[in-house]
């Protein structure tokens, strides 16, 4: 089944994509830039900002896994490359863990938290919610 067409709010984009999965990131990777999107995809905020170096270029947007590899979380690898660029990067969690005290952990980080498997759909839509809010506070600087 083909995906779906590309929304002209994504096409371009720089989207940071963070999980510890290498199927994940293949198939996260793939869905995006079906979509327009440029990817930079890595198993940790570390492994993001090595793929960034070269680009010179501020991420639109940063998708996390919320357990990553020795005990880190996506807080803190979006956190690592906000600090980074010293900007507020529009950022929201993925897991496939449901317990309720990680959603309510994310939101009390202020972070959106969306459970794997994501439908294509819902992450085209949170993508594009989190991109129009980045326009609007870029607009009324």
């Amino acid at each position: 089944m083909p995906a779906p067409a590309a929304p002209h709010g994504l096409d371009g984009k720089l989207i940071v994509v963070v999980d510890d999965d290498p199927l994940v990131l293949d198939g996260m990777g793939s869905l995006l830039r079906s979509w327009g999107c440029h990817v930079v995809a890595g198993s940790s905020g570390e492994a993001a900002l090595s793929g960034l170096a070269d680009l010179r270029q501020l991420p639109d947007l940063i998708v996390s896994d919320y357990r990553l590899l020795d005990g880190k979380t996506g807080i803190e690898a979006i956190e690592h490359v906000r600090g980074a660029f010293s900007r507020p990067i529009p950022a929201f969690l993925l897991s496939g863990d449901t317990n309720p005290d990680l959603l309510r952990q994310a939101r009390a980080s202020g972070y959106h938290l969306l459970h794997k498997p994501v439908d294509p759909m819902t992450l085209r839509a949170m993508l594009n919610q989190m991109l129009k809010k980045k326009e609007l506070a870029d607009a009324g600087r």
